[in-house]
């Protein structure tokens, strides 16, 4: 094998080790927001952005 095949095999194995770690980074990213919007839908729902009276028991006797 020539020196300028070996360079070029030895750079195309470091790009390839940088995309597996982009690639890993990015699947771990989505998994966080995955996990987030679960959380997020199965957790108690925020009322810190309604207003008075909205989202608490209704008096139904009244």
């Amino acid at each position: 094998m020539d020196m300028m095949a070996m360079v070029s095999s030895m750079l195309a194995m470091q790009a390839g080790g940088l995309q597996s770690q982009i690639q890993t980074s990015i699947i771990k990213s989505n998994a966080d927001a995955e996990k987030f919007a679960v959380q997020t839908l199965l957790g108690q729902p925020s009322t810190a952005n309604l207003g008075t009276g909205v989202g608490s028991n209704l008096n139904v006797t009244a």
